[in-house]
């Protein structure tokens, strides 16, 4: 029996495969400029494509870089935000990456260095993303909570 879920048809057209966290990403951007980081040589810049789709969401994690979250569409996507410390914060700070400026919806959102962070879907219609991190990433960087 395979326990593995579908791939969604957005997945395997830009060729996507599950990330830990939740979600679905292919990594499509690494710069070729090295970089020394605490934790050493990194890419000056990396760039995946991340996908949601109804029924999943990001856990909460930490990177310690920072990573920029650009909205591509079709639905909104609830970026949470939840502090700097050994572990998320209850009192998160919720951005929503989507189409509707006038309601506080915004194309685009930082979250700095350390920050814990998770994502869910704002409605009922998948939402992809892309995440420019920098320095560039590497699991090594990264965590759950």
């Amino acid at each position: 029996m395979n326990d593995a879920p579908a791939t969604p048809a957005t997945a395997r057209l830009l060729r996507l495969e599950p990330h830990p966290e939740g979600g679905w990403f292919r990594r499509t951007y690494t710069s070729q400029t090295p970089v020394e980081t605490p934790g050493g040589a990194r890419p000056a810049a990396t760039c995946i494509h991340y996908l949601l789709t109804p029924g999943e969401e990001s856990a909460w994690h930490v990177v310690t870089s920072d990573e920029l979250w650009l909205w591509h569409g079709p639905g909104t996507l609830e970026l949470r935000l939840g502090g700097e410390g050994e572990a998320p914060d209850d009192a998160a700070v919720a951005v929503t990456l989507g189409p509707d400026l006038t309601a506080g919806q915004v194309a685009q959102c930082l979250v700095p260095a350390g920050t814990w962070q998770a994502a869910r879907l704002g409605g009922d219609q998948e939402v992809l993303v892309s995440c420019m991190v920098s320095p560039g990433f590497d699991f090594a960087d990264w965590r759950l909570a």
